[in-house]
C-alpha cells in the first residue's frame, strides 16, 4: 500500500501530537511532509527534527527567524503567519491535511487545503460553524473528501456505513457532561479555573476543556454535524453520558439504534480519518465492557448550562449567527482562562452578543471573516461593559 503524505495544521496541540503518534507507530503508512505549529517553537523545532517534514511554520515572524536558525543543519523551509499556515495546508505533496489549529484561526487555511485538492481530516469545529456552507460547498466542487477527527462525529460517520441515509430518523451526539454536571447554579458561580480544567475523561486542550464544561462544545458539535451529515438540526439531539464510551449514536426509522463504543482517546478517530476505509491494528486501548460495567445517559440541562441552546437557537437563526456565537465564545473563554471573568459570565456574553447581531448570508469567506471579527470586538465591548450590555447592532 502507498503512503499517505500529511500535512499538519496545529501540530504542536492535543490532536497534533496525537496525530503524529499514530504517523509514529505506523511509519510504513504516513510519512509527515508538513507541519504548523502555533508558538510552542521548542516543540516545533523536536517535531522538525522528528519527522523531517519539507516546510514547516510557525505564528510569529521573530520565532520563525529564531527556527531558522536552530534548524539550519536541516532541509526544511521554515516560514510564519497565514501565508506559512497556508503553504503548509496546501503543500504540494500531502494527500491529506490534518485541520487542528484551534478556532477560526483555522479557517483560511483549511479552504486552502480544500482548493489545492486535499482530503482534509477535520478537527477544528470552527471550520464549520463559522463557514460551513461555504465550506462544504468548496469540497463539493473540488471532489475533496472531509473525515470528521472528533470522536463523535467520526462515531457518527462510522454509524452511517449500517444503513441508507433516507433511513436515518436522528442522530445522537453523546456528552460527558464535563466535570461540573452535578452542579448547582450557585456552585458554578464558584468555579474556579483549575476545577474548570479537570476533564474528568479527556486529556484536551484548554480551549476546548472549557467548552466541555460549559456544554460549548457539544453546541458547536450540533452545528457541525448540520453541515457534515445534512441533517436538520432538529434532527440531532445530544445524551450526557458520563463514562464517555458510547462516542454517539444513529437511530434508523425502523427503531434500531446503532452506537460506536471504544475507550476515550483521540487516537483512534485521528487513525480512521487518515486510514479510512482500513483499521490501523492496537490504535487505542481494547474496551472491557465487563470492568466498566454500566452505562448511563441523561438529558442535558438547558437551564443550567444555557450554551448548548445557544448552538440550537443559531443554527435556527441561519447565516452569520454561528460564526458569531463561535467568535463571542472564543474570546470569553480567552477571558475566562485569564480569569478576567467567572464561569457564568461565558454564557452572558454569548447570549448578549448574538441578540446583537442581525444575521446575513455569506457569499465569500472574507464576509465570514469580518463578521467574526465584528463578534470579537463586541464580546470585547460587552465584558468591559460587565457582561451586560446589549451591544451595537452588527
Amino acid at each position: 500500500m502507498a503512503i499517505k503524505n500529511l500535512s499538519i495544521l496545529g501540530s504542536t496541540g492535543s490532536i497534533g501530537t496525537s496525530t503524529l503518534a499514530v504517523a509514529e507507530q505506523f511509519p510504513e503508512r504516513f510519512k509527515v511532509v508538513a507541519l504548523a505549529g502555533g508558538n510552542n517553537s521548542e516543540l516545533l523545532e523536536a517535531q522538525i527534527r522528528k519527522f523531517r517534514p519539507a516546510v514547516a511554520a510557525i505564528a510569529g515572524r521573530k520565532a520563525a527567524e529564531a527556527l531558522r536558525r536552530k534548524c539550519s543543519d536541516l532541509p526544511v523551509t521554515i516560514l510564519s503567519g497565514v501565508e506559512g499556515m497556508i503553504e503548509v495546508a496546501a503543500a504540494a505533496e500531502a494527500d491529506i491535511t490534518v485541520s487542528s489549529i484551534v478556532g477560526t484561526a483555522g479557517l483560511v487555511p483549511t479552504l486552502a487545503a480544500i482548493r489545492a485538492g486535499k482530503d482534509i481530516a477535520l478537527a477544528n469545529k470552527e471550520v464549520l460553524v463559522t463557514a460551513g456552507e461555504l465550506v462544504m460547498a468548496e469540497c463539493r466542487s473540488r471532489n475533496v473528501r472531509l473525515f470528521p477527527v472528533d470522536s463523535e462525529h467520526s462515531a457518527i460517520f462510522q454509524c452511517l456505513h449500517s444503513g441508507e441515509r433516507r433511513d436515518v430518523k436522528r442522530l445522537i451526539l453523546t456528552a460527558s457532561g464535563g466535570p461540573f454536571r452535578n452542579h448547582t447554579k450557585q456552585e458554578l458561580a464558584k468555579v474556579t479555573l483549575q476545577q474548570a480544567l479537570k476533564h474528568p475523561n479527556w486529556n484536551m486542550g484548554r480551549k476546548i476543556t472549557i467548552d466541555s464544561a460549559t456544554l460549548m462544545n457539544k453546541g458547536l458539535e450540533v452545528i457541525e454535524a448540520h453541515w457534515l451529515f445534512g441533517m436538520a438540526p432538529g434532527r440531532i439531539t445530544v445524551l450526557v453520558h458520563p463514562q464517555s464510551i458510547v462516542h454517539s449514536l444513529v437511530e434508523y426509522q425502523d427503531g434500531s439504534v446503532v452506537a460506536q463504543l471504544g475507550m476515550p482517546d483521540m487516537k483512534g478517530p485521528i487513525a480512521y480519518a487518515l486510514s479510512y476505509p482500513d483499521r490501523l491494528p492496537d490504535v487505542s486501548p481494547g474496551l472491557d465492557l465487563a470492568s466498566i460495567a454500566t452505562l448511563t445517559f441523561q438529558e442535558p440541562d438547558r437551564d443550567l448550562f444555557p450554551c448548548l441552546g445557544y448552538a440550537y437557537d443559531a443554527i435556527e437563526a441561519g447565516g452569520s449567527m454561528p460564526a458569531v456565537l463561535s467568535a463571542a465564545n472564543e474570546v470569553a473563554v480567552k477571558y475566562f482562562l485569564e480569569e478576567k471573568i467567572g464561569f457564568l459570565d461565558i454564557p452572558r456574553v454569548l447570549k448578549a452578543a448574538m441578540d446583537a447581531h442581525t444575521p446575513v448570508s455569506f457569499t465569500n469567506v472574507d464576509e465570514a471573516l469580518r463578521t467574526d471579527l465584528w463578534a470579537r470586538h463586541e464580546a470585547e465591548r460587552i465584558i468591559g461593559a460587565g457582561v451586560k450590555g446589549q451591544g451595537s447592532r452588527g
